[in-house]
């Protein structure tokens, strides 16, 4: 029930970043947007994103998980009524920040909690849930969108947000704050009786005492991310962080009916359609990935997944390159993105966000995961402000062959710096950094 609760911040997370594919095309009509003020728009939401990011995990440190998930709902509520009722399209701008902020918190938070009261054997399907909620926000925007768009009322597809918020907001109210926070702050008598709340055995004396025992290898402040035995997660986090967005899935997110109406499929509601369906692909393999995720572990989904998008990336190129007719192209098109997506939600997709919320130690997780989704963000609003541009500079074959190559580079990295975490405790997996340290030492 916790890790459901705040994986309703993952539908909003889904819900906010999707909804703006199909309004858009409505937005642009009733404000007659440039390119550049289309472009500001969708990517507004991005850059609230990174400045949630930036502070969020400090806060996620100072005040708890739990707190800072109830101030994010609130925050989507505001955000979901501005949006609605923005008269300008500055404003509107100005409320889709205000939903980025909220984004950037919970991108990050609702996985670090789940992640922080799961037990190991299952901890990869449960933070994964967070994931998994985020795809189905991203088909219900869709499908809201698609309702929506004969009478083009995207105001509505802005403001029907606030419902979920206001369903987690209440949620949370019953909810305990993470056991490992709680810890960190010496609250152990607290720790214990949610651990023990949540656990099937009674007895967590193994658990409390590795919990406890790992803290005191801990100092708990920046320059700890900066240590020599930290070195590798960092740079694992950073790094998956830019290659998930660089590889081009939000394009799919943002612009899938803008895509899809350039293939040849010129109406609205049909380009809106073709989307849901790609949409629908991307809930079903993260449903794949749940099963997969403890079973085969987070590795070689991320190897796969990653084959899988560059060779999907390459028809997508290729089908407009080649193809001779419209209904050809749109074919190859609605194909090719499914693939791509199918093979982004069993690896990078949820697999990114599982693994940093594993890999750092616990007195500055929130902080280590804040930067992490700061670059995954920041690179995300890069990817969507430069998407139309690229488009036009370097044609639409060339531009889905260089989120190839981008993807290419991706699994050398995994290839050589990502390990497995599967089945391991989040004390075990931060104790084999400190021992890589000392071996590098």
């Amino acid at each position: 029930m916790v890790s459901a609760i705040s994986a309703l911040a993952g539908l909003l997370f889904g819900y906010d970043t999707g909804v703006i594919s199909g309004a858009i095309l409505f937005v642009r009509k009733d404000f007659l947007l440039s390119t550049v003020q289309e472009e500001v728009v969708v990517a507004a939401v991005l850059l609230g994103a990174v400045a949630g990011a930036s502070f969020g995990g400090k806060l996620a440190d100072a005040l708890g998980r739990r707190k800072v998930l109830i101030q994010v709902a609130i925050l989507f509520i505001v955000g979901a009524i501005g949006t609605a009722l923005a008269p300008l399209p500055t404003l509107l701008a100005i409320g889709r920040v205000v939903v980025g902020v909220a984004i950037g918190i919970a991108s990050f938070t609702a996985p670090l909690y789940i992640s922080e009261v799961s037990p190991p054997a299952i901890r990869g399907k449960l933070v994964s849930l967070n994931q998994l909620m985020i795809t189905i926000g991203i088909v219900v925007s869709y499908l809201a969108d698609y309702g929506l768009a004969d009478k083009e009322a995207w105001r509505w597809m802005f403001g029907l947000a606030a419902i979920p918020a206001l369903i987690l907001l209440i949620g949370l109210m019953f909810v305990p704050e993470s056991p490992r926070w709680l810890m960190g702050r010496s609250q152990d008598d607290r720790a214990r009786a949610v651990l023990q709340r949540i656990r099937e055995s009674g007895d967590v004396s193994v658990e409390l005492a590795e919990i406890k025992a790992d803290l005191s290898l801990q100092e708990g402040g920046w320059r700890e991310l900066l240590n020599a035995s930290l070195r590798r997660p960092l740079i694992i986090g950073i790094g998956l962080a830019a290659f998930q967005q660089f590889t081009g899935i939000n394009t799919v997110i943002y612009y899938a009916p803008t895509i899809f109406q350039l293939a040849g499929l010129h109406s609205a509601s049909a380009a809106i359609l073709a989307t849901v369906g790609v949409g629908v692909v991307n809930v079903l393999l993260t449903v794949v990935a749940l099963r997969l995720l403890d079973r085969v572990g987070r590795r070689p989904l991320l190897l796969y997944g990653l084959v899988g998008m560059v060779l999907s990336l390459g028809v997508l190129g290729a089908a407009f390159l080649f193809a001779s007719s419209s209904s050809i192209v749109a074919w190859l098109a609605v194909i090719s993105l499914a693939v791509y997506v199918a093979c982004f939600a069993i690896g990078l997709g949820p697999v990114f966000w599982l693994l940093i919320s594993e890999i750092y130690p616990l007195k500055i997780r929130g902080r280590a995961m804040g930067v992490a989704t700061m670059m995954n963000w920041g690179s995300n609003l890069i990817v969507a402000l430069t998407f139309l541009s690229l488009l036009h500079s370097l044609g639409r074959p060339a531009t889905f062959w260089l989120y190839a190559v981008i993807g290419i580079l991706a699994w050398f990295f995994v290839y050589r710096l990502v390990p497995e975490t599967k089945g391991r405790t989040l004390e075990e997996i931060d104790a084999s950094w400190h021992t890589v340290g000392k071996d590098h030492k």
